[in-house]
């Protein structure tokens, strides 16, 4: 009989927010998403102050013989609000399905079509490590643009983007692809550019970049 013990664990804690990445999703002509078709080049932005998930989520009781049974789980869509201090205003347009004319009119639309792209974060942890997210499809939902007059001393002046991730795979159950650093199984020589690199959407993906 194996003898029974206990293991101590100190996992890291978050300490603050790394850089994100946008690449936008190419689908052919007739379709809103093609999961194997992005851009080839990926979109880094270092300007994030903060970052605020929130599921959009409902537990659903099932009754037998007039009891709970069970309950179903169900993600409909998780809500990434991000605070950020600038945008390129090329991608934010592109984001919200806004028009450039060749002379650099910018033209709103009111029911524009908003274009689907994986969205890609950094969260940084104690003692050196990462954890690397993410989200292969999603839209821009909302976005604020405020702006206030300057005063004596100097103040940020940030805006804050919604950026909706749903579900990418055919099941509609997952909604995003994660490695850390601090993960007993976590892919050596996997560096912040090498993943980010490219779209992360299966595993398979995940392993062409590893170092042979």
């Amino acid at each position: 009989m194996s003898e029974k013990k206990i293991i101590t664990k100190k996992p890291p804690y978050k300490e603050s927010i790394g850089a994100q990445y946008y690449n936008f999703n190419k689908p052919e002509e007739g379709m809103d998403f093609d999961l194997t078709k992005y851009e080839d080049e990926t979109i880094k932005n270092e300007s994030i102050k903060t970052i605020t998930i929130t599921e959009s989520s409902e537990s659903t009781p099932i009754y037998g013989s007039g009891k709970v049974y069970d309950t179903r789980q169900q993600t409909s869509y998780i809500d990434i609000e991000v605070e950020t201090l600038a945008t390129d205003i090329d991608d934010l347009c592109k984001m919200r399905g806004d028009t450039i004319s060749e002379h650099g009119l910018i033209q709103d639309q009111a029911s524009g079509k908003r274009p689907y792209f994986a969205y890609g974060k950094v969260v940084l942890l104690s003692n050196n490590n990462k954890r690397f997210d993410w989200y292969p499809k999603c839209q821009l939902v909302d976005n604020t643009d405020e702006a206030k007059t300057t005063e004596e001393s100097f103040s940020e002046q940030s805006d804050t983007l919604t950026i909706r991730a749903y579900a990418f795979d055919e099941e509609g159950k997952t909604f995003k692809n994660s490695i850390d650093t601090s993960s007993t199984k976590f892919p050596k020589g996997v560096t912040e550019d090498l993943y980010f690199k490219q779209v992360i959407t299966c595993d398979e993906d995940l392993v062409s970049i590893i170092p042979s």
